[in-house]
């Protein structure tokens, strides 16, 4: 196992295999999309397999795989399968919003994935026409119906936006009153391809636990799971969880264990950095497997305390998150 200079170890990996999507989501882009990236600027499988084995020898026991939307990609399958192979690696997830996913679900659950989680902002099919500016929440529930249907752990994300869909985080949590899913809250971020929509984040962790918490009085704190970035909850009663990330508070820095790689080769040890290892460059200027990892073992050694540091050493936010990588 390795640490960064502030002694946490580095397990976790979200690996973005496109920066494609085929929604519009309000809090991820603007309306016009963003300008994606060539196809010769794109990480090959063949460049991301050798980049998670290098990573799994210094250990990362994790893979998380994103976008983008993954499944927009082709190939995916073949390269999940390959990534399963991988000496070290005891899990590998996906993110998806679920547009493309249950045809594959079987295939997943074969494959051994361990979790999947899910975008789902709304149960409403207007609003969520509104949120993503696609008609697409039939296939998202397929999907949903399909990973319970295997077995596989299934967490829905939540972004919660103010004026958007606040109406809907009690269905929401609802869901887990007979689903075995874990409904999680999302803090807006500033990844949007335009920058903060508010001056001032008002629908804050502590804002959405209080909402909840005037619904359902009874909700019950759980125990984190070691290094998650989500304060879990219960209703008594419900098959399923609560949980709440306070991704623009950024309160669970001190215990961060992740790394991305964009689908660009940009290796970002913090998600409000603008990236400290161009990864691709490396690669395409024929670097051996020891020279990447002393120069992961590098940037490992240099990372920022926590994001608030990490987004003082850059300009202002404007990417997407399409193109961070989930």
């Amino acid at each position: 196992m390795i640490y960064d200079n502030h002694n946490r170890p580095i397990t976790y990996l979200r690996l973005a295999v496109t920066d494609r999507c085929n929604l519009r989501c309000f809090y991820c882009m603007p309306e016009e999309g963003i300008k994606y990236l060539p196809k010769h600027q794109v990480l090959t499988y063949e460049e991301m397999e050798r980049l998670v084995r290098v990573l799994a020898q210094l250990g990362v026991q994790k893979v998380r795989v994103t976008g983008g939307e993954p499944f927009v990609r082709a190939g995916l399958m073949d390269f999940l399968h390959r990534l399963a192979e991988i000496n070290g690696l005891n899990d590998i997830s996906l993110t998806t919003n679920g547009v493309l996913t249950a045809p594959h679900v079987d295939a997943l659950a074969a494959l051994g994935v361990k979790s999947v989680n899910l975008s789902l902002d709304t149960l409403d099919r207007e609003r969520f026409r509104k949120i993503t500016r696609r008609d697409e929440l039939p296939a998202v529930l397929k999907t949903l119906d399909a990973l319970l249907s295997v077995g596989i752990q299934t967490k829905i994300n939540a972004v919660v936006m103010d004026g958007q869909n606040t109406q809907d985080l009690i269905p929401l949590v609802d869901m887990a009153r007979t689903l075995p899913v874990d409904v999680r809250f999302i803090e807006e971020m500033p990844f949007n391809g335009e920058g903060s929509h508010y001056p001032i984040l008002h629908w804050t962790h502590k804002r959405i636990i209080d909402e909840i918490r005037a619904h359902f009085p009874d909700l019950q704190k759980l125990p984190d799971s070691p290094f998650s970035t989500s304060a879990a909850y219960q209703v008594p009663g419900h098959k399923g969880t609560i949980g709440v990330i306070a991704a623009f508070s950024r309160t669970f820095c001190g215990t961060c264990n992740r790394i991305r790689l964009t689908a660009q080769g940009t290796l970002k040890t913090c998600l409000y950095d603008n990236g400290v290892l161009d990864v691709r460059a490396l690669l395409r200027s024929g670097a051996s497997d020891e020279e990447l990892t002393a120069a992961f073992l590098q940037a490992f050694s240099q990372r920022v305390a926590n994001g608030f540091e990490a987004e003082q050493q850059r300009d202002t936010v404007t990417e997407s998150m399409a193109t961070i990588g989930g």
